[in-house]
C-alpha cells in the first residue's frame, strides 16, 4: 500500500508537532481507536468509520503502516486484518486522556443530529471513565453487555483493568444498548433514572451497583438509592 499524496508537516521542533505529523490528520486516531480494542479486516474498519470513504482509509491505513504504528497482517491483501504495533500500542493513553476531556467537555452539550454510536466504543469509553480504584472497592469484576459487545472490568490489588471479553463470575453483570450506554458517560441520562426505566438492566447485589458506578464515575449523578437489581 502506497501513499496517494504529499503528506504536510509543522516543521517544528517540538514533541507535540512531531505526533501531529503523524497523528493529526483526521480519522487517524479514529483508526487508531478501532485498532486499540483487536484487530480489524479493512470491511470492518470501513464499517466502523462512517463517512470515511474507501480511498481515504486505505490511504490512512498506508501512512500509519509506513509511520511505523500499525502492521497488516496480509501485506499482499487490502482486505487483510491490520493490527497496531508495539510503538502505535503506546498512544493508549494519550487517546485514554483525550476521550476523557471529550466526555467532559461534551457533557452538558446537545448531542449531534443523527449522531453515531458503536457498541465497540464502550469498551475504551468506560477505560477512559476510570481515573482510579476507591478505596472502599473491594477485588471485584463487572461485566457490560453493550449490544452484544462485551467487556468487562477488574478490580485486583487495587489495580483496575478493561478486558473486552466476557467475565467468570462476575459481582455485576450490566446489560443496555449504546445509545443509554453513551448518554450515561456524557451526563445526559441519570443513573437511576436508566435502572428504574430497565433502560439498563442490572443482575447481581444490590450492594454491588454504588460501588461500580463510582468506579466509572457516574456516582456524581447517583441521586438516590438504588433498587435492588434482578
Amino acid at each position: 500500500m502506497k501513499q496517494t499524496r504529499e503528506r504536510r508537516t509543522y516543521d517544528q521542533q517540538c514533541g507535540l508537532a512531531y505526533a501531529l505529523d503523524v497523528v493529526g490528520e483526521r480519522w487517524t486516531l479514529l483508526i487508531v481507536r478501532e485498532l486499540l480494542l483487536r484487530q480489524r479486516r479493512y470491511g470492518e474498519l470501513l464499517e466502523a468509520l462512517p463517512g470515511i470513504g474507501t480511498n481515504l482509509l486505505a490511504d490512512r491505513l498506508g501512512f500509519l503502516i509506513d509511520a511505523g504504528l500499525v502492521r497488516s497482517l496480509d501485506p499482499d491483501r487490502r482486505t487483510s486484518g491490520y493490527e497496531l504495533t508495539e510503538l502505535g500500542q503506546r498512544l493508549r493513553e494519550p487517546i485514554l486522556s483525550l476521550a476523557r476531556f471529550g466526555l467532559s467537555y461534551s457533557a452538558h452539550r446537545p448531542a449531534p443530529a443523527g449522531g453515531v454510536t458503536r457498541p465497540s466504543w464502550a469498551v475504551l469509553a468506560v477505560e477512559a471513565m476510570i481515573d482510579e480504584v476507591p478505596a472502599d472497592v473491594p477485588d471485584e469484576t463487572y461485566e457490560f453487555d453493550v449490544d452484544g459487545e462485551l467487556f468487562h472490568v477488574a478490580v485486583v490489588g487495587g489495580s483496575v483493568s478493561v478486558v473486552p471479553t466476557a467475565a467468570v463470575d462476575p459481582a455485576l453483570r450490566v446489560s443496555t444498548d449504546s445509545t443509554t450506554f453513551f448518554a450515561l458517560g456524557l451526563g445526559r441520562l441519570d443513573p437511576l433514572e436508566a435502572v428504574v426505566s430497565q433502560a439498563v438492566r442490572v443482575v447481581g447485589p444490590a450492594a454491588a451497583v454504588p460501588r461500580c458506578l463510582r468506579l466509572i464515575n457516574l456516582t456524581g449523578r447517583l441521586t438516590g438509592a438504588l433498587p435492588a437489581p434482578r
